[in-house]
């Protein structure tokens, strides 16, 4: 039934520490929750999320905007249909340098909480920015991880948190991935970066230059496909808003994940299914990243171990 107030769903874009409190509230409210990533800031509460949320009944919708990109849609359409054949390669990239030196002890607001382990959880630069380089990575290739073994570091003297990231993955099935993320390599602002590979092809895409997938079939030149243009298929067509040639990136892509979860939220008022185009991120994906920065913690604090995700 509908709330007499009228409210159906919140966003919540708090610190990480405050995902868990919020959308616990607003779900055993009844509200459908939209929630920035990663899921919360322990697995702990993660796990307590997810019970909640299964029991509430309510739409969880995790806002990793990069998935809701027109070419990260034809990406994952492309891998996903065996136009790359067997998957064999995931190198997942995503690195800035804007915490090169110590940021967080001028109290500049971002790095302040980023980098406090009570806000932000065990995880730094693995759950800021690493977890949408391992999501992307999933959504495109289809892939489980089964193992990581990572080296987490803290270039920075005294920060808490880490601020490069070196992951190697295996995936069930037996193919293989890489993941870097830092937050302290001069020259890279958000340099956000996805190339997969098979048997018969591979992709490469970059997030500053998000209107153009590479597309190269082994033994023939590689192909620029772009955003509008030509080659782009009904998966990517179905989330582009303006003509070829036009920027068209970070903003949309969230207005993608928010179109996507109000098609939902529509359906659910009816009962009605929700069409197979829609693709947001939600519980599922936020547990899979919080095991994958708990699964790459334990593992670089054990020396760098193969650890089950």
């Amino acid at each position: 039934a509908a709330r007499a107030d009228g409210i159906e769903a919140v966003a919540i874009v708090t610190p990480n520490h405050m995902h868990f409190p919020v959308a616990k509230a607003f779900l055993e409210a009844g509200i459908h929750v939209i929630c920035d990533k990663p899921l919360t800031s322990t697995l702990k509460d993660a796990e307590a999320l997810a019970e909640v949320a299964g029991n509430a009944g309510r739409l969880f919708v995790l806002t990793h905007n990069y998935s809701g990109y027109p070419m990260i849609r034809q990406a994952r359409e492309m891998a996903q249909s065996g136009t790359l054949g067997t998957i064999r390669l995931v190198q997942m990239e995503y690195v800035q340098d804007w915490l090169t030196e110590d940021l967080e002890s001028s109290g500049q607001k971002q790095a302040s909480w980023r980098t406090d382990p009570a806000r932000s959880g065990a995880g730094g630069c693995i759950g800021d920015i690493g977890t949408h380089a391992y999501q992307l990575g999933g959504f495109v290739s289809g892939l489980k991880t089964d193992t990581v073994l990572a080296d987490l570091t803290s270039f920075v003297p005294g920060r808490r948190v880490d601020d490069n990231v070196s992951v190697l993955l295996r995936f069930e099935g037996g193919a293989k991935g890489m993941l870097w993320a830092s937050q302290v390599a001069p020259g890279n602002e958000n340099g956000l970066s996805l190339r997969v590979y098979g048997d018969k092809g591979g992709l490469e895409w970059h997030q500053e230059q998000p209107n153009h997938l590479w597309y190269t079939p082994f033994g023939e030149p590689k192909r620029l496909i772009t955003r509008g243009g030509s080659g782009a298929t009904p998966a990517a067509e179905r989330v582009t808003r303006v003509p070829a040639g036009h920027p068209e990136g970070y903003l949309e892509g969230f207005a993608t994940i928010y179109r996507e979860a109000a098609e939902a939220i529509r359906a659910a008022r009816t009962g009605a299914s929700v069409s197979k185009d829609v693709q947001f991120p939600g519980i599922a994906d936020g547990m899979s990243g919080m095991r994958f920065i708990d699964a790459c913690i334990r593992s670089s604090s054990e020396g760098a171990v193969w650890t089950k995700v």
